[in-house]
């Protein structure tokens, strides 16, 4: 499953005003692990207006800075065969994808919607889990202790890997337990020839860093699910089965 973490930054808050986009950022996860960062989408975009001051005290992008990069028409193609056919996820997405359908519209290229599977806001996500509570990137990166001391400016491409750190706290579910350890193809047939041959099937013991970063996995998992996590209740007939009397 590919996904794309997306942001951008605009010379103000409502599009409706005339503001551009002038920074667009995108990261890639496909079957929730990262992609190598080169293989990001990053890019500053000459926006032909200057920013509002607000908007221009939140990203610090100056108008002599963007004066020699692109205009989105030029990036335009790279960027919509980065995203083509992903699901995107965005926190607070129809802001986003309000500036994203403008600067298409301008070109005359449909909507962000025409391109990729899906659309997902983690902020209406945040909001379905924490009702009431205060749901900005800012905050949720300090309820699930990602680490955001390296933000000092709000900048697209590092606001996108914060949010993919904090969709991977979101979402983490017992099912993802088993995700980063699914046997490949070939270790799957060595089993089944093992098996076939009444040979006995490797087992690789955990290391006990491998030990320390599951039990911190584990912490993570009880304090999202405020309680004990399912795997909590397993540990016991799991150690049982590997240690018979």
């Amino acid at each position: 499953m590919r996904q794309i973490f997306l942001d951008t930054e605009t010379t103000g808050l409502r599009v409706e005003d005339g503001n551009r986009l002038l920074e667009v950022a995108a990261v890639e996860m496909i079957d929730r692990k990262l992609s190598k960062p080169e293989r990001h989408f990053h890019r500053f975009v000459n926006p032909e207006r200057d920013s509002e001051e607000g908007a221009l005290n939140v990203h610090g992008l100056t108008t002599e800075f963007l004066a020699d990069k692109p205009k989105f028409a030029a990036i335009v193609d790279e960027f919509l065969d980065f995203v083509k056919g992903s699901e995107l996820i965005i926190h607070n997405a129809p802001f986003d994808v309000g500036y994203l359908n403008m600067e298409l519209g301008r070109l005359g290229r449909g909507k962000i919607e025409d391109y990729v599977d899906s659309i997902t806001d983690t902020l209406k996500m945040a909001k379905d889990l924490w009702p009431g509570k205060r749901n900005s990137l800012d905050a949720l990166c300090d309820r699930y202790e990602v680490d955001r001391s390296g933000r000092t400016l709000h900048g697209a491409l590092i606001d996108c890997e914060l949010l993919a750190e904090v969709y991977m706290a979101m979402t983490r579910g017992q099912d993802s337990l088993l995700i980063d350890f699914a046997p490949t193809a070939e270790e799957n047939a060595s089993n089944l020839e093992r098996r076939s041959s009444g040979k006995p099937l490797i087992v690789t013991q955990a290391s006990p860093e491998e030990l320390a970063l599951h039990q911190k996995y584990l912490d993570a998992l009880d304090k999202t699910v405020k309680g004990a996590c399912v795997w909590r209740e397993l540990e016991p007939l799991a150690t049982n089965e590997a240690n018979p009397q």
